[in-house]
């Protein structure tokens, strides 16, 4: 294992894997680009990712997680998240970026 700590300025983000990329039209909607972070910083129950989404885009297609929860920690910029049938406005804290 790494060191248990983590500094997102030092993670390589890669683009998003295969099975979350939209495809045809609705493929110019979505862009992420992503790492897997959990078992770099000794996780063993909780899975960790650092998704960054350019300005304008989408992460993923509308989906749900049956057996597991998501957090979003917004560090820079705002977007909206939808849980259920309701949309949320989401902000990062000013000068809090990478």
């Amino acid at each position: 294992m790494d060191r248990p700590i983590i500094n997102v300025a030092d993670v390589e983000l890669q683009p998003g894997a295969a099975a979350f990329t939209a495809t045809g039209p609705a493929a110019e909607r979505f862009e992420a680009r992503m790492q897997l972070i959990g078992l770099r910083i000794g996780a063993q129950h909780l899975g960790y990712n650092i998704t960054e989404v350019p300005p304008g885009k989408r992460a993923f297609p509308l989906h749900n997680h049956r057996v597991n929860e998501e957090m979003f920690f917004i560090l820079e910029g705002s977007g909206e998240v939808r849980i259920g049938e309701l949309t949320y406005s989401i902000d990062g804290a000013p000068g809090c970026g990478v």
